[in-house]
């Protein structure tokens, strides 16, 4: 007996010798790598929605919380945040932009409140210069954006207005047309009764262009996300400084309107300006994949989506019985399939690949949906250094990608301001 359990003994520890993980010192090493360059680099990830606290949300974390809590920006350790002031779909009258103003007053009091609260450890920062003077001094550095001039009403002049109270990248578009540009997600004009045009202004209008050329004269960063392509095009083609797109992801991977085609990719990189790219499920789904594209469309149209084109989760904004909203969201993600960080990484190399290392970089559009496994909210934010070094980029290329190529075109900005000043 005692021979016997000599044995039995031996082999299960013999089985657990040779089942366990083995931790190679080619691991070790790139994790210790990975560990001390993301303590040393700036990150910052250029869009994230501002969550309200108190208000009801189905985009925040399991906790309730922001994705981007300053707490989870610490453990994640994420340096910054261009946190977004953003309106969805309003009537393009009086009432509608007195209603998105008021939305956009109330977001910019949430992160000035944020910044207040001392146990935030966070700065709302204006400028470059105070960006990494936040970040030598171990702050949570935030900066303003807004997203959808439908905020501006039909004035192009509160672009002023919005730097003077901290914003410092701007987006024309975001669901639905507005009177400035032509957004990638047409929406139905309950005012019309009817579904927007694919293109209403043919890229941008007058306020469009005049938005535009004011931005570029206080410093601004313009931002191309959700724009339609000939606005994102125009918008290049008239911007004098390099452009970003906050939250986008490689049309060509996955085939939707929101994601951005070849075409504004090349363009985007010959005039020096960044593609950040989003862990967004319906911006990398395999789109060539028929089945999943038939299966989408079936559980579109039991909801009542008619619409041809594929771009799984919009319209849902349409949706007013909830239960039928839930389902419709619930059943759209469960089709998806797998998708990962690393599905997130595929993007990134392809621009990469296409127009250069200095032309990418992260922006989640965290509490809006946003979220795969391996990075769901900003305390996952190590998994992409990680991600990068077993993908072969080396330091410099990861601090480029994680907050270097983002200030360099903010730098730009502020470059052209200072000549047009003298």
């Amino acid at each position: 007996m005692t021979n016997f359990l000599y044995r039995y003994f031996a082999c299960v520890v013999f089985l657990m010798m040779n089942t366990l993980p083995v931790w190679s010192s080619d691991e070790a090493a790139a994790t210790d790598r990975a560990e001390k360059l993301h303590q040393q680099i700036l990150t910052l990830d250029a869009h994230v929605d501002i969550e309200i606290p108190g208000q009801p949300s189905s985009y925040v974390g399991p906790d309730g919380l922001s994705k981007v809590a300053p707490e989870k920006m610490r453990r994640g350790r994420l340096d910054a945040a261009v946190m977004t002031v953003a309106v969805g779909p309003k009537p393009r009258n009086a009432e509608g932009y007195a209603e998105a103003r008021l939305i956009a007053d109330a977001e910019l009091a949430a992160v000035k409140g944020l910044v207040a609260q001392r146990e935030n450890d966070a700065v709302l920062v204006t400028s470059t210069r105070q960006l990494l003077s936040a970040h030598a001094n171990h702050k949570r550095a935030l900066i303003l954006g807004l997203q959808n001039a439908l905020i501006f009403g039909r004035d192009p002049a509160a672009v002023d207005e919005y730097f003077r109270q901290g914003v410092r990248v701007f987006a024309l578009t975001h669901m639905g047309h507005n009177d400035f540009a032509d957004s990638s997600r047409p929406l139905f004009n309950a005012s019309l009764g009817a579904r927007e045009p694919i293109a209403e202004h043919g890229g941008l209008s007058d306020l469009g262009k005049a938005a535009i050329q004011r931005i570029n004269a206080l410093g601004g960063i313009v931002d191309i996300s959700q724009l339609s392509k000939p606005a994102a095009l125009a918008t290049i083609a008239l911007s004098q400084s390099p452009v970003i797109a906050s939250h986008s992801n490689v049309r060509a991977l996955t085939q939707v309107s929101r994601n951005l085609s070849d075409e504004e990719i090349d363009r985007i990189g010959a005039t020096g300006g960044v593609i950040h790219v989003a862990p967004f499920a319906g911006y990398l789904f395999d789109s060539t994949n028929s089945d999943i594209d038939a299966q989408i469309r079936a559980v579109r149209l039991a909801a009542g989506i008619t619409e041809d084109y594929l771009y799984p989760f919009e319209l849902y904004w349409e949706i007013e019985d909830s239960e039928v909203k839930a389902t419709f969201l619930n059943g759209i993600r469960a089709l998806l399939g797998e998708i990962t960080l690393d599905t997130m990484l595929n993007h990134l190399d392809y621009i990469v690949a296409r127009i250069g290392i200095e032309h990418v970089g992260i922006g989640t559009d965290f509490n809006h949906g946003s979220g795969v496994p391996g990075f769901q909210d900003a305390s996952e934010a190590f998994n992409v250094t990680k991600g990068l070094i077993d993908r072969g980029y080396s330091d410099a290329d990861i601090e480029k990608i994680w907050g270097g190529n983002f200030l360099r075109v903010w730098r730009q900005a502020e470059n052209l301001r200072q000549a047009n000043a003298s």
